[in-house]
């Protein structure tokens, strides 16, 4: 569908009464909604928000959220979405090469030096910048190989392209109502915005709920595996047709599982650079991820998965430029390891050292680089651990002075890293894993880790 207005607008004129939107147990129909947006819209406006301005929001999953997002986006500006999970420190060192100069903070009222805070405030007024579906809409951060995330730089256009590939596959129709399952700072969270923005159906935003209270009425979500292992023990009742798993490799098992609650059951790989999902299929018990969904396209060089796609992004972000994505040949070279039979993709693995817990990901050095600052430390290693639930979960391996107490390494790291890359557990380097100069194989670390912590 191409829109000529700005897709709340649209389905205004169309159905202008229908429900649109559930906040909590507040609902609003398409008509309410809009003048929400348009007072919010406003109010950003008379604080100082201009097209193309980069704005930091930090948030959670919230009604608030939800109704800011949108209102930002018809301000026209640059929408950097930011895990409050992040430390503060290491966010203000990050943020000058990503042009922002406004911040709307929702997780905590603490301001960040050199950025203009602003609040939610309805008002009257000039509430539009008009609907340029080419315009830059988000920056979203990347797990990147060096201490500085990528942020790949959207248009609508590019998160509407995306939206379009996932329902040709999945169904999803007006009536039906979708949960905003997964967190807006991830591309997986805009994915399911603007799936309900291009099909005019239901989306459901409530605040940081067990898991299935917040799915309650839901007929459609998109998780990663640590939520549906969490849902599989779960008895609660369940108003889910359909779910979109995601996020990191999918054990066939838990796609199975699902299925036989009656849900029908879709995997799919995608990434941050693809706006969300670019293959996927409905389970099937087989360990791949499916075909590329319409306007994707794949091919695998020396090993390597390389993708292009209409909802690729626009560049990356830095410094108040796009750098290209892609390389000389015009496709994305994503680093992951595959495969493709008979048109279908299997993923077999990072081929740099990222690992995935929870769907969030973990790039070792860069925690390594920070955990190493202790300064009893001599050697820190980050390897994953399998997990049934978080997919893996990351451990350290540390060598250091004889006066290193390791007990007390945990509370030293919990201020210096987000939640997700706080280590597991905390163990010694093996006299046997060193090789007397010889760089210490990160495989035998693994492998070392797994058997010593599971047996």
């Amino acid at each position: 569908m191409i829109f000529g207005d700005w897709p709340w607008r649209h389905w205004r004129s169309l159905r202008p009464d229908a429900r649109a939107l559930r906040l909590g147990d507040e609902c609003l129909t398409w008509r309410q909604l809009c003048r929400r947006i348009d007072a919010l819209a406003a109010g950003f406006i008379a604080q100082g928000v201009r097209p193309e301005q980069g704005v930091m929001l930090r948030a959670y999953n919230h009604p608030q959220t939800l109704l800011a997002w949108l209102a930002l986006l018809q301000c026209g500006a640059r929408i950097l979405p930011v895990n409050p999970q992040i430390p503060r420190a290491l966010l203000a060192a990050r943020l000058p090469h990503f042009s922002v100069s406004h911040a709307l903070l929702l997780a905590d009222d603490a301001p960040f030096d050199a950025l203009a805070t602003f609040c939610l405030r309805e008002a009257q007024g000039a509430c539009d910048a008009g609907w340029q579906p080419a315009r830059l809409a988000t920056l979203t951060l990347t797990s990147g190989s060096s201490g500085l995330p990528k942020a790949a730089a959207h248009t609508p256009a590019g998160h509407l392209a995306s939206a379009a590939g996932v329902l040709a596959l999945l169904p999803f129709n007006e009536g039906e109502d979708w949960q905003l399952s997964l967190p807006l700072y991830h591309v997986s969270g805009q994915g399911i915005l603007w799936r309900w923005l291009l099909k005019g159906a239901g989306l459901t935003v409530r605040e940081r709920l067990p898991l299935a209270q917040a799915l309650a009425g839901c007929t459609h979500a998109a998780l990663v595996p640590t939520q549906r292992w969490r849902l599989r023990n779960d008895d609660a009742p369940l108003a889910l047709t359909c779910v979109l798993l995601g996020g990191a490799a999918i054990p066939v098992a838990l796609a199975e599982a699902s299925r036989a609650r009656g849900i029908q059951t879709f995997c799919g790989y995608g990434l941050t650079e693809f706006a969300s999902t670019v293959c996927a299929k409905e389970t099937d018990g087989e360990a791949d991820v499916g075909r590329p969904l319409p306007g994707r396209e794949v091919r695998i060089v020396d090993g390597e998965i390389w993708l292009r796609a209409a909802s690729m992004a626009a560049g990356y972000w830095r410094d108040g430029a796009l750098l290209p994505l892609v390389n000389a040949e015009g496709w994305f070279a994503t680093r992951d390891r595959g495969e493709l039979r008979d048109g279908r993709l299997t993923v077999l693995g990072r081929m740099d050292n990222l690992f995935f817990c929870g769907g969030e990901g973990i790039q070792p050095e860069e925690v390594e680089r920070i955990i190493g600052r202790h300064p009893q430390l001599e050697q820190v290693f980050i390897v994953p651990l399998d997990d049934a639930e978080f997919g893996q979960r990351p451990v350290a391996v540390v060598e250091g002075s004889a006066e290193l107490d390791i007990e007390q390494l945990p509370g030293w790291a919990k201020a210096r890293l987000a939640c997700f890359q706080q280590p597991v557990c905390w163990l010694r380097l093996p006299a046997s894993l060193k090789t007397g100069g010889i760089k210490i194989s990160r495989r035998a670390l693994r492998e070392w880790v797994n058997a010593t912590l599971r047996g």
